[in-house]
């Protein structure tokens, strides 16, 4: 069936509940929550499903989707399958979207695809990535990690070229330190190509970005869009009393069952509580807790059915805390050892 995006799509903007937020000091827009494709997207899911929740998203005001190079299963696939649906469905709206991409890790054999921040390897990506998107440039390409071997300026050179090519309208970062991100800025800055974003993991149960990067980030006039806001399903109802056959945990996607510790769901069964007292899902507490500061532009949630998205967008329904509420909230919003990337971060 030809699809027709729902006319209602941005009613909240028309009646003053904007769910939009600037990036940053720039001239561009995200829609408070962005959606994902690292999960869900790959060869292991119907293509079906995958249509179903990229429609509804944009059906509901989400314009933002988020991919990385080697996202799937397998590699590629999760740019590959957003290709096929965006080139029957989405291409008539292609000027309402941002699309963004990234490059940083493993992708394909030999010493020039395993990732990094040379210029070979992310501009080869890039071209890669257009390819299977079926594209002709995205909107935000991200350098994925930052890498200890590689120079910066070699690293932030890359970035420039894709914009000056036209190939990428923004540059971004994800997984920087502050110190790292201060680097970034100027070197680009310098180049005549602002930073526009920086994408870090940041939830409740992992919160390093409060100790320096927000302060970079709201110093330097760069946008922050938070990934794995719900710690990689931990802040969900699905680990309350066990381990599902169907999670993340059981098929060892992203969070070990290890850290399904008696501490951690203890913290989590109790931060529950304090969303049921707000009428809220634990994960739309989760959403909106992580969109309280006004340095988070954006939050990128993942979703592997359309009803799981529209809880998860329930979130904006209710986005103000009490003084009382964050005080009882940060009691249990501890670390919890989740931080799968702060090898990179803290480089």
């Amino acid at each position: 069936m030809t699809y027709l995006a729902a006319p209602d799509r941005y009613e909240s903007i028309d009646s003053g509940r904007t769910t939009f937020r600037r990036c940053g000091r720039s001239g561009l827009d995200l829609p408070a929550v962005s959606l994902g494709l690292w999960h869900n997207f790959g060869d292991d899911k119907p293509l079906d499903t995958q249509r179903a929740i990229l429609r509804r998203a944009f059906d509901r005001g989400v314009t933002h989707f988020d991919l990385a190079n080697n996202y799937g299963p397998p590699y590629g696939s999760a740019e590959r399958n957003f290709g096929t649906i965006f080139s029957q469905d989405f291409r008539p709206y292609r000027d309402e979207l941002i699309l963004s991409t990234k490059a940083g890790y493993d992708m394909w054999p030999g010493p020039y695809g395993q990732g990094g921040g040379s210029r070979k390897y992310l501009l080869a990506s890039l071209d890669q990535s257009l390819a299977r998107m079926g594209v002709d440039y995205v909107d935000i390409f991200y350098s994925h990690r930052f890498d200890p071997t590689t120079p910066l300026e070699e690293t932030m050179g890359a970035l420039d070229t894709a914009v000056r090519s036209g190939k990428a309208l923004y540059a971004g970062i994800s997984s920087y330190s502050g110190e790292r991100t201060s680097e970034a800025v100027a070197i680009l800055r310098e180049l005549g190509t602002p930073l526009l974003i920086h994408q870090p993991s940041y939830s409740m149960l992992n919160r390093w970005i409060e100790d320096d990067l927000l302060d970079v980030l709201g110093e330097t006039g760069v946008g922050c869009i938070a990934f794995s806001p719900l710690a990689q399903g931990m802040l969900t109802n699905k680990y309350l009393d066990g381990v599902p056959a169907d999670s993340r945990a059981a098929q060892g996607k992203s969070l070990s069952p290890d850290l399904l510790t008696a501490k951690n769901i203890t913290h989590v069964r109790a931060l529950n509580e304090m969303a049921t007292a707000r009428s809220q899902s634990l994960a739309q507490m989760a959403l909106a807790w992580a969109l309280r500061d006004p340095r988070v532009t954006s939050v990128l949630i993942g979703a592997s059915s359309v009803t799981q998205l529209d809880d998860s967008l329930g979130a904006l329904e209710n986005l103000d805390f009490s003084p009382e509420e964050l005080d009882q909230i940060d009691q249990h919003a501890v670390e919890a050892g989740i931080n799968l990337w702060a090898r990179s971060s803290e480089r």
